[in-house]
């Protein structure tokens, strides 16, 4: 297990336990961290699981490529380090990572 830390909207910082392997967007799944909607389930087609990653992180995580990196630039979104958290799995080099929510997913 590792531990995440999700940080909404509202600068709430909320640490989950996760297993290594399982997506991101499923770690907040498990835990039940509101901001993630993942409307498709976690298949990459709809946008709605949209995270930023702390900067100290993003070397951490595998590039966004294909689909993913597609969708992600269609998005009108100014932050740096967007992800889509479905396509984020979890390695026990993210064992404290930090994880920023949009305000919203529409």
């Amino acid at each position: 297990m590792i531990t995440i830390t999700f940080i909404d909207h509202g600068n709430h910082a909320t640490d989950v336990e996760a297993e290594v392997g399982t997506s991101l967007m499923q770690a907040a799944a498990n835990n039940a961290i509101d901001g993630i909607v993942a409307e498709c389930g976690g298949c990459c087609s709809c946008a709605t699981c949209r995270c930023y990653l702390d900067e100290e992180w993003v070397s951490k995580v595998a590039p966004a490529e294909g689909m993913e990196k597609a969708m992600l630039e269609c998005e009108e979104d100014e932050r740096p380090h967007a992800r889509l958290s479905c396509q984020v799995t979890l390695t026990e080099n993210m064992n404290g990572m930090t994880v920023y929510l949009p305000e919203n997913q529409y």
